[in-house]
């Protein structure tokens, strides 16, 4: 298999072996990918003992909570049937389409969904015996919640999580992470922000030199890729079959919903693949979104942007490029003034006063966090552009909420709005970058456009990084995609075989 793929075997058992050991001690039970696609298969027992665990503990019940389904208030069940979500109505788009947003900050510990590619990225060489976990140290590069995602991953199975991030990330994502490693010498800052991902793997380049450190890099785990493709995707799937039968059952759609387009900033190309998931299941197209201000996809562009979540300057190893019909951009001057009206009580009057926006909207705008804002504009250009109605239906994902960016907020209003945004403000902000989104920097991609864009990728992974022609290039077939898969029922048996070595049941 490829480097960027944990084996489907053993590769060590006597590392193996240790670790099974070391979870033991820990009482730690592993929940397959199976489960975590699907959690109402997760035992009765483990959802009933879920109820009594706070969901930011460091506990080892809280892996069973690393997916989509989780409830935002407490109940006799963990476990929602339908994955917690907003539809947003025409009043805050402006389009007729349903843009449909799964909400990430239901994820436990970081309240952000990369917790869910770290525990894929890791758990397989854990059960290969790949990674010691009582003498290597997790190294999770990252521009901030996956970084966050491995560290609390780490801490629940007891090996070292060390966070490589850019020193530019806000401030709230320092404090998480100060207050859960266990050195302060396991955060790395690298120099820049959003754009700086090349600096962040020089950092981890350095640290690899080490044998006791192990790179977990999100941009070019294929785990990342598959647990999206599966958990993401049969999430997104879930919530568009639900709010089909919901609309068809009440007659109130006069013909049937369809799912045209699912839409995701790409950062390290995680989340984009549940897009080839959707597709293959409904049909649907896949929108890939940067930022205007760092347009590399685009035109073949640079520069700095502050839309914290999504990294550029290079094309991930694990984004299924050749399988992406849009991009599109949006400017960090869009998301950054919509956080301070969707978060202040002037933003949250003229909404509902002038715009007709509900209370209960506006109540779940502080589950969208700035790349989640991102996502919606690229949404809203997505259905203005396809010309869709009440009837079509775009998907997107918000990563995490407000409250990563509180001190972001702040900045803004203070070099924008001179500290005080008034209803004045609130008109422009909406009418500017809600009512005023358009459909330009929006490519419909051809398939030398797929190939511009898929050649760009070599200059980091081939000249930078060191990976091979032939594996580098393989990745433009589907097949290589589709023969991916087999490696999930794989994991998935080995993950059942340590546990059974463990010895400990979650009854």
């Amino acid at each position: 298999m490829s480097h960027s793929a944990p084996s489907p075997r053993i590769v060590d058992q006597a590392v193996r072996d240790r670790n099974i050991e070391r979870l033991r001690e820990r009482g730690i039970v592993l929940p397959r990918f199976s489960e975590l696609a699907n959690p109402e298969s997760i035992p009765h027992a483990v959802r009933e003992d879920l109820t009594s665990v706070h969901r930011d503990a460091a506990h080892p019940m809280n892996l069973f909570r690393v997916h989509w389904f989780n409830k935002s208030s407490s109940g006799e069940d963990a476990i929602a049937t339908v994955p917690e979500h907003l539809v947003l109505p025409p009043e805050l788009t402006g389009v007729d389409a349903k843009i449909v947003v799964l909400l990430g900050n239901r994820f436990p510990m970081i309240h952000a969904h990369k917790v869910l590619a770290a525990y894929a990225c890791l758990v397989p060489r854990i059960v290969s015996g790949a990674f010691d976990i009582g003498r290597q140290r997790a190294v999770w590069p990252s521009t901030g919640n996956y970084c966050r995602g491995g560290v609390a991953v780490s801490h629940i199975v007891g090996c070292r999580g060390v966070a490589v991030l850019p020193a530019g990330m806000s401030a709230e994502r320092f404090r998480w992470l100060e207050e859960w490693v266990s050195d302060p010498a396991d955060i790395v800052r690298t120099p820049g922000t959003e754009s700086n991902v090349k600096e962040i793997y020089d950092a981890c380049r350095e640290l690899a030199r080490n044998p006791d450190n192990v790179i977990l890099n999100q941009f070019s785990e294929l785990a990342n890729y598959l647990v999206h493709y599966r958990c993401t995707g049969a999430a997104v799937g879930r919530v568009f079959e639900s709010l089909f039968d919901s609309l068809f059952d009440s007659m109130v759609s006069p013909e049937p919903l369809q799912l045209r387009a699912f839409v995701s900033a790409t950062g390290s190309a995680g989340t984009i693949a549940a897009g080839d998931f959707l597709k293959t299941r409904y049909g649907s197209v896949t929108v890939a979104v940067e930022s205007l201000e760092c347009p590399t996809m685009l035109y073949n562009g640079y520069g700095e942007h502050r839309i914290q979540g999504i990294g550029d300057k290079h094309i991930p190893f694990i984004h299924n490029v050749m399988n992406t019909d849009v991009v599109t951009a949006v400017s960090d001057r869009s998301t950054d003034a919509l956080n301070v009206l969707f978060n202040t009580a002037e933003g949250h009057r003229y909404l509902s006063e002038r715009r007709g926006v509900s209370e209960a909207v506006l109540l779940q705008l502080d589950s969208l966090g700035i790349s989640s804002i991102c996502n919606i504009l690229a949404a809203i250009k997505t259905a203005k552009y396809y010309r869709l109605g009440p009837s079509d239906v775009v998907a997107t994902i918000a990563t995490d909420g407000a409250e990563m960016y509180a001190s972001e907020k702040a900045k803004i209003l203070n070099e924008r709005f001179d500290r005080r945004f008034d209803t004045a403000d609130a008109a422009s902000v909406y009418g500017q970058h809600i009512l005023g989104c358009a459909t330009d920097h929006l490519i419909e991609l051809s398939f030398r456009d797929r190939e511009r864009i898929f050649n760009l990728g070599y200059f980091t992974w081939v000249e930078q990084q060191g990976y091979g022609v032939d594996e580098f290039s393989a990745r433009a077939k589907p097949s290589f995609w589709s023969d991916l898969q087999d490696l999930v029922p794989a994991w998935d048996a080995m993950i059942d075989e340590v546990n059974a070595g463990v010895s400990v049941t979650a009854v």
